[in-house]
């Protein structure tokens, strides 16, 4: 049975929501007033929750999306110019949320509804997989504010859409919508409006559902590839199937296969 975490209504965040259910932490982007537009304190509390998700051995899989009607579109600029507003102090290490996306141990899905664009681009290029609403719409958007971008968008977007389409979309910012984000291969499924919600939970739930140790296994191999010489890649990826093809998982999965039934995974 699937327990939920005692942060369901995400009362200990302003801007965020944080749940954990069947493996799975969902982070809801709370400012759908503004579309979801980053402020201060949404950089600091996502900093905080994805270290919360991390450092919490029964989540498998983390599912990143937004309240209402937009993912996110970047900063909130109403915000950020409006005389008088009062700015909670910005510490150079919340700029890591990022690689906390693309380095955590869990699987990051980016499950994107509506407005994706600046540095919320760059939050869902950081993640493992993407899935979007037939309705989502993309722009890095960084150069139409004279901004040259944060979040890591020139390490993360060549390595899914290649070198020279990813200098165009930044270099060209113009708006694409989500089929155009299919082709290219910025995301892997598009869902229907209506359903998009349930379809990117089902996606999260059949990799919780994966045995533990070979998923995360297997993040964390990617993870080293981009590190480390392939030489040295095959040795760490060896050394870690041997470990994993030892483990009472694996040998669940082989009979679980003979057998035709589903199998019962226990993490060890």
């Amino acid at each position: 049975m699937s327990t939920l975490s005692d942060a369901t209504a995400g009362s200990s965040y302003q801007t965020v929501r944080y749940e954990v259910d069947g493996g799975v932490a969902t982070v809801t982007l709370n400012r759908p007033e503004a579309l979801n537009g980053i402020i201060n304190t949404m950089m600091r509390e996502l900093y905080e929750v994805l270290q919360r998700a991390d450092a919490d051995a029964s989540v498998r899989v983390l599912l990143l999306t937004g309240a209402g009607k937009g993912f996110c579109p970047g900063a909130d600029l109403k915000h950020y110019t409006t005389p008088g507003a009062v700015h909670e102090e910005l510490r150079p290490e919340y700029f890591h949320l990022t690689t906390l996306l693309h380095d955590m141990r869990p699987v990051s899905i980016a499950a994107i509804n509506g407005a994706c664009a600046g540095a919320g681009f760059g939050w869902a290029c950081a993640c493992d997989l993407r899935v979007a609403a037939a309705s989502a719409n993309f722009s890095t958007a960084f150069l139409n504010v004279a901004v040259a971008g944060d979040m890591g968008g020139p390490w993360t977007l060549p390595r899914i859409v290649g070198p020279a389409k990813a200098r165009e979309l930044y270099f060209l910012p113009e708006k694409f919508g989500a089929e155009e984000a299919l082709r290219i291969g910025l995301v892997s499924r598009v869902f229907d409006d209506a359903t998009f919600r349930a379809e990117a939970r089902a996606v999260a739930d059949r990799l919780a559902a994966a045995a533990p140790l070979a998923l995360q296994g297997m993040k964390a191999h990617f993870v080293a590839a981009e590190q480390v010489g392939f030489a040295e890649f095959i040795d760490l990826e060896t050394a870690d199937h041997e470990r994993i093809s030892a483990s009472e998982d694996c040998m669940e999965a082989f009979r679980a296969f003979v057998e035709k039934r589903p199998a019962q995974f226990k993490g060890r």
